[in-house]
């Protein structure tokens, strides 16, 4: 009597979670032009037929990375929660806290990249989940508080996409180029924070981080 026992077989689901992780690791090394789906299948461990069973056209393959490497919904709803606090430490440290931080996969980062190179049509769908969302927030949470005398009068989406820049910049480094971290990433993320909020602030609502000295 035969009492091997087959291996299990892999559900659909995870199938399909196989095929969005080896899809999006292929691209974030060789980027879209240079990867095929055979070669995708091959890294799934599945056949070509059945990638176009889960994902008939690239567009649905691209979205389904977005959404299983990119989920901004519980991020976003953090800030929203702490921006009603009007703390604005809170609000920056959340949005730089959630890309500097230990562990962080760069898979999205070499998507985004390799998108905007090679002018392939993901670029503007993670420019407009991963990036402008953010843009858009800030910039109108700053105007908020320009408006309530909090922040300095100046362009909010230009300082939105300033301190953007400066996190993306340090992933730049420390990801892509690989240039060591000299400190903590907790560390990081309060310096950018302090240094951005610092030139924000109005000086009359600014508020001394040590005891004053009586002289």
């Amino acid at each position: 009597m035969n009492t091997t026992r087959r291996a299990p077989r892999a559900s659909s689901h995870d199938r399909q979670a196989s095929l969005i992780s080896a899809a999006a690791a292929l691209f974030a090394a060789k980027g879209f032009k240079g990867t095929t789906t055979k070669e995708i299948a091959r890294a799934a461990g599945i056949s070509e037929a059945l990638v176009f069973k889960y994902f008939p056209t690239k567009r649905a393959l691209y979205t389904a990375i977005l959404a299983e490497k990119a989920p901004l919904s519980e991020l976003l709803s953090a800030v929203e929660h702490v921006a009603r606090k009007r703390d604005d430490h809170g609000v920056f440290t959340l949005i730089a806290g959630y890309r500097i931080r230990p562990g962080a996969d760069p898979t999205m980062l070499r998507l985004l990249l390799f998108s905007a190179l090679e002018g392939h049509e993901l670029a503007d769908m993670f420019f407009g989940k991963q990036h402008r969302v953010f843009y858009d927030y800030l910039a109108g949470y700053i105007q908020t508080r320009i408006e309530e005398g909090a922040f300095r009068k100046t362009d909010p989406l230009l300082a939105a996409r300033a301190f953007i820049g400066m996190v993306v910049h340090h992933r730049l480094l420390h990801e892509i180029f690989e240039v060591p971290l000299h400190c903590s990433h907790q560390d990081i993320v309060a310096t950018y924070v302090e240094l951005f909020l610092n030139g924000l602030t109005c000086p009359a609502t600014s508020k001394p981080r040590g005891p004053s000295r009586v002289r």
